[in-house]
């Protein structure tokens, strides 16, 4: 059938994709004032039929970039359906550059194009980036209060008056490169509610195309470029979450996969730059350091001068980026102790919270000092996998940006605080060089489960987390069934001596 094609999934996603849009004019985090009659709240009715919408499509977004990844799968091994390879428009390999562009790019645009104008979707954080940039602008300290100090005639009141709940009186843990983003955003738009969200949005459609570029530099590694750009960007917990809901985690993991690239191609020092302004974004971007490093070394030829030189230099450079960035932004270096203030809240994704607060509850009177107990093992146990596979990939046993990627994946399945969209961070990289493999396989299916978690609204109700159980099941179903097994990528991946880091294989 047609439908099953690419060329079916293409335009099935897209009505998919304008589905959840036209959903979310009725049932998205609409703002509570200053829509400008565009974005305004209807009632309860329209708002169940939006929701109702938006779920269909999303529905059908994730069926048709499921059925995508498993067209571009079997081309990856060689088993083209019907025989006529053409699992990929074009009739190319998944690596091949035409069919890339032909295909998974063209199914980019289709799938992204109807979500520009939309409503902040699933999430109410751009009202907090906006209003954090207004105070940036008002001379408030953003590291010390929350948007709730803005008063009525103050820049960016309107948005501060649609953030969500508990971030009213947060301070921002984001850091003084994206405040200056979002302070150019609120002083070019005048801080009114849809210029400044549709100015983020297109921050977000800047990061869309720097990840991109980077997925496509990094080869995707075995099955070729198509499918690292199905797993990285046509993702629909990536397009949902961060052009839908202009979340910064899709800036920060753009610069991440940019730096990673050029750190790849021997300019370690520009790639630390943009890592640097990644932790200006996001601090778990400093994650990145660490393999850079790695790559650093290993190119040093992996003595003890490289080891040295591996560990001190690239965190120098983006530690000047970030002095750099503070002075600039003249919001003090306040972002130094606004890092925890998102592990303060409970979310039911976080395992160690969940963990913490049974035993808590089972254990103590007061589960506090318990739930703090498990969450600080937690982020204990991560850090010593990050320094496995840095250990790994420095050894030549993997590829440093596998190991990069694998241990975002770690950090955010261990952290205090966990969002759906978080398991971008780890999912962009090990997809732009081992999509085809187990991760790159079992990420699919959290990506296409995590996209329900949350309803159009930003809420996070309990049938959203039936539908993700639900969609994780058929998915592991699907890849006991069909395993991904790429092989060199992520199961031998010895390193050449002296190499960029990169797999001999690849």
């Amino acid at each position: 059938m047609w439908v099953f094609s690419a060329s079916g999934c293409r335009w099935l996603g897209a009505g998919g994709s304008l589905a959840v849009a036209v959903g979310g004019w009725f049932a998205g985090t609409l703002p509570v004032r200053g829509g400008w009659g565009l974005w305004e709240r209807h009632g309860p009715a329209p708002a169940v039929a939006g929701a109702l919408l938006a779920y269909l499509g999303l529905t059908l977004l994730v069926a048709a970039w499921w059925r995508y990844g498993v067209l571009l799968g079997r081309e990856a091994r060689g088993g083209a359906p019907g025989g006529n390879g053409k699992a990929v428009r074009g009739g190319a390999s998944a690596g091949n550059g035409e069919a890339v562009r032909g295909g998974v790019l063209g199914t980019l645009v289709c799938w992204t194009v109807p979500l520009l104008l939309a409503p902040p979707l699933y999430s109410a954080d751009v009202y907090s980036y906006v209003a954090q940039g207004a105070m940036v602008l008002e001379g408030h300290d953003v590291y010390g209060a929350g948007p709730s100090v803005l008063g009525p005639g103050d820049l960016g009141a309107e948005a501060a008056a649609s953030v969500g709940g508990h971030w009213t009186d947060t301070p921002a843990p984001y850091g003084p490169a994206f405040l200056l983003l979002a302070a150019a955003v609120v002083k070019l738009t005048g801080g009114a509610v849809v210029p400044a969200v549709l100015g983020m949005r297109l921050i977000a459609l800047g990061a869309l195309a720097l990840a991109v570029w980077a997925v496509r530099g990094l080869g995707g590694g075995p099955g070729g470029r198509a499918g690292a750009l199905w797993l990285a960007v046509l993702n629909p917990l990536f397009l949902i979450h961060v052009v839908g809901g202009t979340h910064n985690d899709g800036l920060m993991a753009a610069l991440v996969l940019g730096g990673v690239l050029l750190a790849t191609r021997g300019r370690w020092v520009l790639g630390s730059v943009l890592v640097g302004l990644a932790v200006m974004v996001k601090s778990p971007a400093a994650v990145a350091l660490l393999f850079i490093g790695v790559m650093v070394a290993r190119r040093e030829g992996g003595g003890a001068r490289g080891l040295v030189k591996g560990l001190v230099l690239p965190g120098a450079v983006a530690g000047a980026v970030a002095a750099g960035a503070t002075l600039l932004a003249g919001t003090g270096f306040g972002w130094l102790r606004t890092q925890s203030v998102a592990g303060t809240i409970h979310t039911a994704l976080s395992v160690t919270s969940d963990l913490g607060l049974g035993l808590g509850l089972l254990l103590a009177d007061d589960p506090d000092p318990v739930k703090d107990l498990v969450r600080k093992l937690g982020l204990a146990a991560a850090l010593v996998l990050i320094a496995v596979l840095a250990w790994r990939s420095w050894r030549g046993l993997l590829d440093p940006v596998l190991g990069l990627g694998l241990s975002l994946v770690a950090l955010v399945a261990l952290s205090p605080m966990v969002q759906p969209w978080y398991l971008l961070w780890g999912t962009a990289v090990v997809a732009s060089v081992a999509w085809y493999g187990r991760a790159g396989q079992v990420l699919a299916v959290l990506s296409a489960a995590l996209v329900y978690e949350t309803a159009p609204s930003g809420r996070t109700p309990w049938y959203g987390f039936a539908a993700a159980a639900v969609v994780a099941a058929l998915g592991l179903l699907w890849a006991r069934r069909e395993p991904w097994r790429a092989g060199a990528a992520e199961d031998a991946g010895p390193v050449r001596a002296g190499s960029t880091g990169r797999p001999a294989s690849s």
